[in-house]
């Protein structure tokens, strides 16, 4: 955590929150917020845009985890969830919420740094393979448009797999479009064709 961090804090009781507060100064000149109320947590949360949230709960319910979580945006920004005892659904349901660090055995001051430091890291390597994911299915779905697209040319055409993709490549280039364009656009006609 070298830069500056808005972090926003989930915990109802003053003492613990004064503790985790000082845990986070201790850790780095970050500007923090308290939210002691579950009540609109989603749009305080939402509001406030934290680079990091950090949920302290002594005991959380299955309910209240995934709802802490939902509020908080895991998929937006690092949560880091605190407990004091936990059971292997609760981890479970906090890993499957998003939540990127889960640590049993509360919040002590000096932990704090190098668990949100993980939390962040962590975060961010999710998202990256959420991306890669995405990006792969993307492709995927585009090769086999490209696919179906060469086999309505070959059907057409009477031509082999080879003529078929040079035929969209050419169309691609000539138009100034993405192959998959093109091959979307031919399988949709195709399609109205009957073909």
């Amino acid at each position: 955590m070298h830069k500056k961090l808005l972090i926003v804090v989930v915990e109802p009781d003053s003492d613990r929150a004064k503790s985790i507060v000082d845990g986070l100064r201790q850790a780095g000149d970050h500007e923090i917020r308290v939210m002691a109320e579950q009540a609109g947590l989603a749009r305080q949360v939402a509001s406030l845009q934290p680079d990091v949230v950090l949920i302290d709960m002594a005991n959380p319910s299955r309910d209240v985890l995934e709802e802490l979580a939902l509020a908080s945006g895991p998929s937006e920004r690092p949560v880091a969830m605190f407990t004091d005892s936990t059971d292997e659904q609760l981890t479970r349901s906090a890993i499957e919420a998003g939540i990127s660090a889960y640590v049993v055995d509360g919040l002590r001051p000096e932990r704090i740094k190098p668990i949100l430091d993980a939390a962040i890291a962590r975060f961010h390597i999710m998202q990256r393979i959420k991306a890669e994911l995405a990006a792969t299915r993307a492709a995927l779905e585009e090769r086999k448009v490209i696919d179906r697209a060469k086999a309505v040319l070959m059907k057409v055409r009477g031509i082999d797999e080879e003529a078929a993709y040079a035929l969209l490549r050419k169309a691609a280039m000539d138009q100034g479009k993405r192959l998959a364009e093109i091959a979307q656009q031919l399988v949709m006609a195709a399609g109205l064709l009957g073909k």
